[in-house]
């Protein structure tokens, strides 16, 4: 039971912390139900779904592609919603939450480091798309040269920084204004490329270009969002409950992966072509402008975001610190910045996507840990009420550990040999054989391993 003490320390530290970094978000700072649902919507509804949709569009018929759509729709919103549902309940961050959800104060360290690592990568890939697409549509002078992209990337990083210091009711304020802009924009672009062609004749044409099967456009769909879909509960700590965790997932994916996927699917079926952006870019002029806008800062604010999350998490957990959340958002912010501007970030794209197989099986053994096998939960629901952080820990989780590193060996693996969807493989088998370890082990050795070891570290 928390002391008077530790709960006014608390309260004091959430008075710094507008964003609750590394407590639990506290039931008067929960958010109106539409702030969160325009962030998951902004965070699906982007470039590059439109992206994905062509290409689909440009292998499939049109009801292939929807059927692909919603099978890996459908993975996404299981496993948003269960990790989402968690985070409401205990009002945890992703990384804070994996403390008591198998991995141990050392576990949710090495996790930590891993996300601040990866989305901050994202980052400064994303802002070297803003800048370059700044750079071509609104040229600042004639007189710059090569130093016109520099100066867009500057500008993009620095703003998306201080956007994300002012936290989440910031994001979630621009995405309210920018996500319908957005949506008009995209449905104003394809009308103009759409008018000369009949959408009856464009539902049930062939695909223009080679045939892509519905297991490899599946792979497409799921594993494109594999990673946004674990760092759901950055957000969904902010809402009130699992029913409304479930409504946000629900209606994020209508609007924007179906809804993206599928206006895209017949724009590349009407020209034939899956480079649907750069034309949409080229006749819709300043909408043009817009939709790299809002689809960038929408997407990438949520990337800086999380990082800093991971990177707190980490740092408590390695030096028992409390580290300022705007400081840890600047460094990263201006890290990214910089990385972009230098064009250095180009070439950490594949280490990116390999540390993007790292996070999937962590969803896995979350799910089985708190839901199935319900390890932390009593000292979870003891604190909760008094809405402080349960003062002991696990230092570490060796059978997580194990699997966790099983995980991404597999998917790993099935990447390697196109099989399957390397995220989803690796969270699967991650969960399963944490919890046969854990029964059996349990069987085996004599030993209570599913009870929470709450004689560990004190925090």
């Amino acid at each position: 039971m928390a002391t008077e003490k530790q709960i006014e320390q608390a309260q004091a530290e959430e008075v710094k912390d507008i964003d609750y970094t590394l407590s639990r978000v506290p039931a008067e700072a929960k958010q109106p139900f539409w702030r969160i649902l325009f962030i998951r919507i902004g965070a699906i509804c982007c470039v590059s779904q439109l992206v994905l949709g062509a290409a689909l569009g440009f292998g499939m018929t049109f009801f292939d592609a929807f059927l692909a759509t919603m099978l890996g729709s459908v993975l996404l919103q299981v496993v948003s919603w269960a990790l989402g549902a968690a985070a409401a309940h205990e009002g945890l961050s992703t990384s804070l939450l994996t403390r008591w959800c198998g991995l141990g104060k050392g576990g949710s360290a090495v996790f930590g480091a891993i996300v601040a690592i990866s989305m901050v990568g994202w980052f400064g890939v994303q802002n070297c798309v803003f800048g370059e697409g700044m750079a071509t549509m609104i040229p600042l002078t004639d007189f710059l040269g090569d130093l016109e992209y520099p100066i867009w990337a500057i500008i993009t990083g620095i703003a998306i920084t201080v956007l994300v210091v002012f936290g989440i009711k910031a994001i979630a304020n621009f995405a309210t204004i920018f996500v319908p802009l957005f949506i008009i924009a995209v449905v104003w672009s394809a009308a103009i490329v759409l008018q000369d062609h009949s959408i009856g004749e464009l539902l049930t044409t062939a695909p223009p270009g080679p045939a892509l099967s519905l297991g490899a456009a599946t792979t497409m769909v799921a594993g494109g969002f594999i990673a946004g879909a674990i760092c759901t509960p950055d957000y969904a700590r902010f809402l009130k409950n699992g029913t409304q965790v479930f409504w946000m997932t629900l209606i994020g994916t209508f609007v924007g992966e179906l809804g993206m996927n599928l206006f895209a699917v017949i724009m590349a079926h009407a020209i034939g072509s899956d480079d649907i952006v750069t034309i949409m870019y080229a006749t819709s002029g300043i909408l043009g402008v817009i939709i790299v806008v809002a689809s960038t800062v929408k997407l990438n604010d949520m990337n800086l975001y999380s990082s800093s999350l991971g990177l707190a998490t980490a740092i408590n957990a390695l030096f028992n610190k409390a580290a300022n959340r705007d400081m840890l958002v600047w460094a990263l912010g201006i890290v990214g910045t910089i990385l972009s501007v230098l064009g250095i970030i180009n070439y950490f794209t594949e280490f990116l996507s390999l540390l993007g197989v790292f996070v999937p099986p962590i969803a896995g053994i979350m799910v089985i840990d708190y839901f199935v096998l319900r390890r932390s939960r009593a000292i979870l629901d003891e604190t909760r009420a008094e809405g402080v952080l349960p003062r002991r820990v696990e230092n570490w989780n060796p059978i997580a550990l194990i699997c966790w590193l099983a995980g991404f060996a597999v998917g790993y693996g099935t990447s390697a040999i196109g099989w399957g969807i390397p995220g989803l493989n690796s969270l699967i088998c991650a969960g399963v054989l944490y919890w046969v370890i854990m029964v059996i082990g349990a069987k085996i050795k004599g030993v209570d391993v599913l009870r929470f070891k709450e004689t560990d570290e004190v925090l």
